[in-house]
């Protein structure tokens, strides 16, 4: 599975709902999931995949998003955000999902491609130079 996005998100920042640069967006790690486009409740359809472990604390983590870019040499725009750490944790997820606090609507997910771990040590998100994901 690649990364992807979900449906709700792509109605919901073109109808202006969703707005990247001022409102809370989180990263919650996520093990076993599987993704599907149609999903558009964090909550009630993606939570119950969440991860536990020591130095995760349910809900995930919130982002600092910067304001989306415009790449003209590609034809997109990018969404960028600070990179995500729990320090000190103990945790085994094979994916992330971004979400919106307020609304819970699910944004998108990255898939790690295998089960990434740590062991009472740093898990790290560090996000594509491309940013968290784009518009084409």
């Amino acid at each position: 599975m690649a990364n992807a996005m979900y449906n709700i998100a792509k109605q919901k920042f073109g109808d202006g709902t969703l707005d990247w640069d001022t409102q809370v967006f989180k990263v919650a790690l996520l093990t076993g999931h599987i993704f599907d486009a149609d999903n558009a409740d964090f909550s009630l359809d993606i939570q119950p995949d969440e991860v536990t472990g020591t130095g995760y604390t349910a809900g995930g983590a919130t982002m600092t998003n910067s304001a989306p870019t415009i790449d003209t040499v590609n034809d997109w725009a990018e969404y960028d955000a600070a990179d995500v750490t729990w320090t000190t944790s103990t945790i085994s997820a094979t994916g992330a999902v971004v979400y919106e606090v307020s609304t819970d609507y699910p944004i998108c997910y990255i898939d790690f491609g295998s089960a990434q771990i740590s062991s009472a040590s740093d898990f790290t998100i560090s996000w594509h130079t491309d940013g968290v994901f784009k518009l084409a």
